[in-house]
């Protein structure tokens, strides 16, 4: 069956300007133009544009999802299967903070007591999903899939204390940062207290610190539009740069 440009966005539930789009970027090219001058798609189109819209849920960007597709090792059925998984994990992540809210409500209306663990392991988990959604596949590339397992086991396995001091000494270092940037200066006092409590920040996860990887970290955020939009908007335009220069200043007079 072919469709044109109008009945493959109603068919897919997205706008006929998105599918042009993916066309001027080579994402999903139509099969043919017909004489008319309009896109025609086929069976081959259709299932191009479902494994994007796959990819798409997994918050993969349109330039890794392109670079993905057009990869001649690329496997559709194997993508599947990976689809399939992640899907299944979210699904037993959302799934266990629904028993924790349901528990939640449960005792607050005088039913069983939750132990302190119960109340916060859906959370932890939410977290990690969200973390794993938007930038699982970088810190992978850059740190290894034992690194991050290691972490995220770490992160899963912390007690309530740890978890609310942790968003405290969050929040408390993008104060920190606002100030340290009113100075100017990224390798002054102000700076290198910032960087030495974002190294006390990562403890909390973690496996093991080292400079080298602090660096890398602290580049990540400028390389990647959506760490250094989380700064920004949080301390101010230019935080994330000037973080990673004061992390840099730290732990070149560290080591």
């Amino acid at each position: 069956m072919e469709y044109t440009i109008q009945k493959l966005s109603r068919l897919a539930g997205i706008s006929t300007r998105t599918v042009r789009f993916y066309d001027e970027i080579g994402l999903l090219k139509p099969k043919r133009t017909s004489s008319s001058g309009y896109r025609i798609y086929g069976e081959a189109e259709v299932d191009r544009l479902q494994q994007i819209l796959f990819f798409k849920q997994l918050s993969f960007s349109l330039d890794e999802i392109k670079a993905a597709m057009d990869d001649p090792a690329y496997d559709a059925e194997r993508s599947l299967v990976a689809h399939k998984q992640a899907l299944l994990e979210k699904k037993a992540e959302i799934e266990l903070l629904i028993r924790t809210v349901d528990a939640t409500l449960d005792e607050k209306r005088g039913g069983r007591k939750m132990s302190d663990k119960e109340k916060f392991e859906g959370m932890k988990k939410e977290v990690l999903a969200q973390n794993e959604s938007r930038y699982g596949q970088e810190i992978r590339g850059k740190y290894g899939e034992k690194t991050i397992q290691a972490s995220n086991k770490k992160f899963v396995g912390m007690c309530e204390a740890d978890f609310d001091a942790m968003q405290e000494m969050a929040a408390h270092l993008q104060e920190l940062l606002t100030e340290a940037m009113a100075t100017g200066d990224a390798g002054g006092e102000s700076a290198l207290a910032v960087a030495a409590l974002h190294k006390q920040w990562l403890s909390y996860t973690w496996p093991s610190y080292s400079p080298e990887a602090h660096r890398g970290l602290a580049q990540m955020y400028v390389d990647d539009e959506r760490f250094m939009a989380y700064y920004d908007k949080a301390s101010g335009k230019g935080a994330a740069v000037f973080l990673r220069d004061a992390i840099h200043n730290y732990t070149e007079k560290a080591e």
